[in-house]
């Protein structure tokens, strides 16, 4: 067969072939734009429910009246953050125990507010002072509604110093917070002695006052009641009897008779804001509110 005849003969059998090339790339190309578009769409669909799962956790721990986390997360929280002391007591680096320390808040004088202004207004009120307290913490620590009126803080690597000047921080923020004003004139001015909520607070350290979780609770819950049964306004420490004032570290002494500072139970003085440490390491510093 001459060359002219073998070339138009392998045309004639390649054209389809060519042809059937072409619509099989042609298939390929809108089956991979498919594949993508369908990718797509499930990476937008898996971003969505993982938005939705995150806001379903965040709601699981948040109390649903004051913004702040609830029990769940407060218990949750205390038990990873002592598993965590528990670690770094037994590694081969640590100089010993990394400290804990939790706050039981107590606000008194909400039944005035109760009878004045109703239970939905209370219910803002202690909202807002919820979301006061938060801005008073670290980032590291949590606040919590521990249950009606109380409240829980859980603060990691703070010890007993710092622990105290964090509730005498929180008991100056109840007594000096500006309430909300629903009238429609002129606002009255703030009372020479506070706006009628106290907080009594009882501190609790690990491992010196429990080890676990519901020892130190069940601490600091006697030490919430010392302060109560002191009248309020004021913060007790688990541990330092009930006899005599409790004898605190000298920073503690030097600074609790500066003015504004607050005492154990003692000495109070309602207009100065109480004095800020400037140790990163104990005293609490703003945060963000909670989502």
């Amino acid at each position: 067969m001459s060359t002219p005849l073998l070339v138009q003969a392998l045309a004639a059998l390649s054209a389809p072939a060519l042809a059937g090339t072409t619509v099989f790339g042609l298939r390929l190309r809108r089956r991979t734009a498919e594949a993508a578009a369908r990718e797509a769409g499930l990476r937008e669909r898996t971003a969505e429910l993982e938005s939705r799962c995150a806001d379903l956790e965040r709601t699981a721990s948040c109390d649903p009246l004051t913004g702040v986390w609830n029990y769940r997360h407060l218990q949750l929280t205390l038990d990873r953050e002592i598993e965590r002391a528990r670690r770094a007591e037994h590694s081969e680096l640590a100089e010993g125990p990394r400290p804990l320390a939790v706050l039981l808040l107590e606000i008194a004088g909400f039944e005035a507010v109760v009878a004045e202004h109703g239970r939905g207004r209370a219910g803002a009120v202690l909202r807002d002072l919820a979301q006061r307290l938060a801005m008073e913490i670290r980032r590291a620590d949590t606040l919590g509604r521990y249950s009606g009126e109380e409240f829980l803080v859980v603060l990691p690597d703070t010890g007993a110093e710092g622990a105290t000047q964090v509730a005498e921080r929180l008991v100056w923020s109840v007594r000096r917070h500006l309430l909300l004003d629903w009238s429609s004139g002129t606002r009255e001015p703030r009372p020479a002695h506070g706006n009628g909520l106290t907080a009594a607070v009882g501190v609790a350290v690990l491992p010196e006052d429990g080890a676990h979780a519901a020892v130190l609770l069940r601490a600091a819950d006697r030490a919430l009641a010392e302060a109560r049964a002191a009248g309020g306004d004021c913060w007790r420490q688990a541990g330092a009897g009930t006899g005599a004032p409790q004898e605190r570290p000298t920073a503690e002494r030097d600074r609790s008779e500066k003015t504004g500072s607050v005492s154990a139970c003692a000495g109070r003085e309602p207009l100065a804001p109480p004095v800020a440490s400037h140790s990163p390491a104990t005293v609490a510093g703003p945060r963000d509110l909670l989502p």
